[in-house]
């Protein structure tokens, strides 16, 4: 969970007058999560938040299922997603369930026409790809190559981007993403043995307050549908602001990986979990110390979940012919592991300078038409033996 951080302007106590240096009272906000009842935001608006102008009638952005009776490994070559301008038509999405969505994206152009709001679901954008900033009402988060940025759900956002080359893979969760419990004690503070800290969590900050008032298009995702609102107030209206509900980013390079003398299990990588999932993230290490140590993974088969890696940089020590931005899913109940000749290549190295981000599913995912579009023939033969 990220921990209490505030910016701007906020008043002794919550839920007492607060006025602007005209005498009118500001519009305090509650953004809370769980019936008020877990994470949340007191903030402050120098208009109501409520002014809707028009609705316009939401359209559907279901994926297209293709293929809901998955039993065999696959791939998807993700680098194939062709670019577009618009940020949410670029948003493809690969393979979902009824707790999460994998989407890849290849946004071309900054949000500059309108802004974004997923009501129902946090999403975990990775950025494979670009530069530039996060906008939100609670403050600015710069990022670039290799940030997660966590986007708490019901808050509006913009991403601008800093030149027209971007890849991103987009994890859209239908209950909180948080970090491990195993990770916190009890008050929420990241324990000696997590491999990030809380210095390595960046928090929104350079927040701007828009005053201006006019027409301003938010399109609010609700599960599969897009509800265009206008509003007469800028979005990014706030004064101050202080909680726990916020966006926040983690770098992929800022975690620590936890090392054994024999090979550890994926969970020593996770970085976040939902009611649905968990992530994980492989990165540069040294390899198992024990003389007789074999680094790759030793073959496996998830009874319990879907597997989906999705591959950044360097070399995937455990898989033959890999490329950058690759997706592999193998499924519940199907055994898989390294590749023909990768667990002899492994024995002796030292270290690998593999980057992926893993994401383990609890349900059966499906593969949408768009998926079967990338995916790599046959990737299911490639443990043949020649």
């Amino acid at each position: 969970m990220p921990h209490y951080h505030k910016l701007g302007k906020i008043p002794t106590k919550r839920h007492i007058v607060f006025r602007k240096p005209d005498g009118d009272l500001y519009a305090e906000q509650v953004v809370s999560t769980e019936g008020f009842s877990d994470l949340y935001s007191v903030v402050y608006h120098n208009s109501p938040p409520t002014q809707v102008l028009k609705i316009e009638e939401p359209y559907s952005v279901a994926p297209e299922i293709f293929n809901d009776k998955n039993m065999q490994n696959r791939s998807f070559k993700g680098f194939k997603v062709e670019p577009e301008d618009d940020y949410l038509q670029s948003r493809k999405e690969i393979l979902v369930n009824d707790d999460v969505h994998i989407s890849l994206a290849a946004p071309r152009k900054s949000m500059t026409a309108y802004f974004f709001k997923n009501s129902v679901a946090d999403e975990m954008i990775f950025v494979h790809k670009g530069q530039g900033t996060l906008k939100t009402m609670f403050g600015n988060l710069e990022f670039s190559y290799g940030d997660h940025l966590i986007i708490p759900r019901g808050i509006t956002y913009q991403m601008d981007f800093k030149d027209s080359d971007n890849r991103l893979f987009i994890v859209e969760s239908f209950s909180p993403i948080r970090f491990p419990k195993r990770y916190m004690n009890r008050v929420g503070q990241l324990l000696e043995h997590s491999p990030f800290y809380e210095r390595d969590i960046r928090k929104p900050q350079n927040m701007e307050t828009h005053e201006e008032m006019g027409d301003f298009l938010v399109k609010m995702k609700r599960r599969d549908l897009i509800f265009p609102y206008h509003y007469a107030s800028h979005p990014f209206d706030l004064v101050g602001w202080d909680g726990f509900h916020y966006p926040y980013a983690l770098s992929i390079h800022d975690f620590e990986p936890l090392t054994g003398r024999i090979h550890q299990p994926p969970p020593i990588h996770q970085t976040f979990e939902a009611a649905g999932f968990v992530t994980c993230a492989f990165v540069p290490r040294l390899y198992d110390y024990h003389p007789d140590a074999i680094p790759a993974p030793y073959h496996h088969s998830n009874v319990d979940a879907d597997e989906v890696l999705y591959y950044v940089d360097g070399d995937f020590m455990s898989r033959n012919d890999i490329e950058k931005g690759q997706i592999t899913l193998h499924p519940i109940g199907v055994a898989h592991g390294p590749h023909p000749g990768a667990i002899e290549r492994s024995i002796g190295k030292k270290e690998t300078k593999e980057l992926a981000v893993m994401v383990d599913t609890f349900k059966p995912l499906h593969i949408t038409k768009y998926g079967a579009g990338i995916e790599v023939e046959d990737y299911w033969k490639s443990w043949i033996l020649d």
